[in-house]
């Protein structure tokens, strides 16, 4: 993968070191100070601060060409990741609420999702998407479904007893139980395909905005850092309790659209796949991280809490964009349809 196209200063100065010779860079250096936590007005839309999390993150992932594998853990890098972190989890502290409750934490992750309103991007998808805001949607969503799986898979080493046993159960749904073609992650690149657009790992980031990069980064700040190993597992609890339905209605959209079954496929597995994972999530992986850790309930919930808060500001400003008439991404792929459809 290449490194993106800057979007502001910090990219910019970002990109620089990391395209800065094979040798690691050692000590604190000028990166950092680009960036404050009180700084940034919106840390969730503001695109140089996610797109350089982002890049901060992938280091941890697969890589980028051209950029030496000890980048990694350059010491300059980590500073300014440091820097973001602290910005974006602040604005998710701030804005993404957890009731209060003394329930069992099931009963309170129910809760959570079941008053969750958000915009209802999945029967707009369902009834009413024109092809070209399908594949928009695809594209945003190609930025974590290309990777599908990974981020929530660092809680593995970091958990123990029925929490890492249901965790590596759901983990391994994901990854196609053994075999490359059913790994979900190879799914969604058959929907890509089927929908004329590409399917390489991170070939859109350049085009999509902030607040998409923010749904991808949010699982990879949980799970990089341990302490923050609860609010992984209560976002993983929450992604899987609002899929099933969700899933259901996208494929029933692109069959209205004409769509083939392989392009479907993605979707359809995960109506059943997901309604299972949502049962181990919610009681076998909270429940017994809970069990063996009480004082990491208020994380779980506060990471169930950023996983709905976050997807719905994502279909929200989708929504938005459609309404008016425009693309919800930076810009338009020459393979695209232009998007001309009523979401009133």
């Amino acid at each position: 993968m290449q490194l993106p196209l800057p979007r502001g200063p910090v990219t910019e100065r970002l990109v620089e070191v990391l395209r800065a010779g094979a040798a690691p860079l050692v000590g604190r250096g000028d990166v950092a100070p680009l960036v404050r936590r009180g700084d940034v007005a919106d840390p969730i839309a503001d695109d140089d601060l996610q797109l350089a999390l982002w890049i901060c993150y992938e280091l941890h992932y697969r890589g980028f060409e051209g950029v030496a594998p000890e980048r990694e853990w350059d010491l300059r890098v980590l500073e300014l990741r440091r820097e973001l972190e602290a910005a974006f989890l602040g604005s998710l502290r701030r804005q993404a609420h957890v009731p209060p409750g003394d329930a069992p934490v099931s009963e309170r992750l129910t809760a959570l999702v079941d008053v969750d309103d958000g915009p209802p991007i999945s029967r707009f998808l369902q009834r009413r998407a024109s092809r070209a805001q399908f594949e928009e949607f695809a594209i945003h969503r190609s930025v974590y479904q290309l990777k599908e799986a990974d981020p929530h898979s660092w809680a593995i080493p970091r958990l123990a007893g029925r929490a890492k046993a249901a965790l590596v159960e759901i983990q391994a749904d994901e990854y196609g139980s053994g075999s490359a073609a059913r790994m979900h992650s190879e799914l969604f690149r058959a929907t890509l395909r089927g929908l004329g657009l590409e399917d390489a790992y991170g070939c859109y980031v350049d085009i999509v905005p902030a607040v998409t990069l923010a749904t991808s980064n949010v699982i990879s700040l949980f799970g990089l850092h341990r302490e923050l190993r609860g609010a992984l597992v209560g976002h993983l609890a929450a992604f899987e309790m609002t899929s099933s339905i969700p899933n259901r209605r996208y494929s029933q959209g692109l069959r209205r659209l004409g769509a083939e079954e392989a392009t479907r496929r993605f979707y359809d597995v995960h109506v059943t796949a997901d309604a299972l994972h949502e049962q181990l999530a919610a009681y076998d992986l909270c429940g017994g991280l809970v069990a063996e850790e009480p004082a990491l309930t208020e994380d779980i919930l506060f990471g169930a809490a950023c996983c709905l808060y976050l997807d719905n500001r994502f279909a929200a400003e989708v929504l938005r964009d459609w309404s008016a008439g425009c693309s919800s991404l930076r810009r338009v792929p020459s393979t695209a349809t232009p998007i001309a459809a009523d979401v009133s």
